[in-house]
């Protein structure tokens, strides 16, 4: 079997259409559709069922699919083992982490670890759906829940403390409150509550010091934290915000900053095959001394 449409099948196994696979490959529908009919020709086997939604694998699609899946995962292992023999770190290191933490606190600081490994081909995956680790996804993640998979190293990184937040340009035109009572008569941003929570107190804002018979009804809801805090530095309302997503010259303010909100937990996680990789132990080095650094 050719190498070349197997790395093709895969994509399109995953992405479940030829358009979605194209866009990852750069290769136009036609192009991969003509090398998945060469691919099934060669081995005289349907591996898609072609319906009007997309692709479904067959049996013997499921069956290759998994085998190019554990053939691809030994490949990249190999290559971590054979880049980690040398003195110093090189070659790919890929890290996720979710797009708040990702685009506000770590990516500013990713320039100072680069110079310092430049043979290090650093990749940063910012999303708030977590990736499979142990399919080399990624190799490294920055998680604000404790993770659910068993084969994962995990060392709790550091503890979040959230805060209360609005704009200058809010307060100056609503007034600050100066009790948690007051929160019922401002407009507040919180998290999409019909969507996955990223913590299950994330809301803790339509709830501390509400009147029980009049339920706090917000002026927005967002399924990401970033977005939240996009929309508190427009002066839309009032969010509770993660502290590191503040920095001191923006223009937002910490109201009834007596009040904690709970703590978020952050998780430095990455699979067992990779726990003398000398790539994940500079970056988590380098990690632990940021976060010493930012004093959290």
């Amino acid at each position: 079997m050719d190498w070349d449409r197997l790395r093709i099948f895969h994509n399109v196994a995953d992405a479940g259409s030829f358009t979605h696979a194209g866009a990852t490959l750069n290769l136009s529908q036609s192009a991969i559709s003509r090398q998945i009919s060469a691919l099934e020709d060669s081995i005289s086997v349907k591996l898609f069922h072609r319906h009007a939604r997309g692709l479904i694998l067959t049996e013997q699609g499921e069956m290759l699919h998994q085998t190019v899946q554990n053939v691809f995962h030994e490949l990249a292992l190999v290559e971590t083992r054979l880049s980690d023999t040398r003195d110093h770190p090189s070659g790919p290191l890929k890290v996720t982490t979710t797009v708040s933490f990702g685009s506000t606190w770590l990516t500013p600081r990713i320039k100072e670890f680069v110079e310092l490994y430049p043979e290090v081909d650093f990749s940063l995956i910012l999303s708030d759906t977590e990736l499979d680790l142990s399919m080399r996804k990624a190799d490294i993640g920055i998680r604000m829940t404790p993770p659910r998979q068993p084969d994962l190293i995990q060392r709790n990184l550091l503890a979040l403390s959230t805060h209360i937040y609005g704009s200058q340009q809010y307060l100056d035109a609503n007034g600050v409150p100066q009790a948690a009572e007051d929160l019922d008569g401002h407009k507040l941003v919180v998290y999409g509550d019909d969507l996955p929570l990223p913590a299950p107190s994330v809301n803790w804002l339509l709830d501390v010091g509400a009147n029980p018979d009049a339920a706090r009804r917000p002026v927005l809801r967002v399924n990401n934290i970033y977005g939240i805090y996009r929309a508190v530095r427009s002066g839309l309302g009032l969010a509770a915000l993660p502290d590191y997503m503040i920095p001191d010259d923006v223009n937002l303010v910490k109201v009834l900053p007596e009040l904690d909100g709970p703590e978020i937990q952050a998780y430095f996680v990455y699979p067992e095959e990779l726990r003398h990789s000398n790539r994940v132990a500079v970056f988590r080095d380098f990690l632990l001394k940021k976060i010493a650094e930012s004093n959290f």
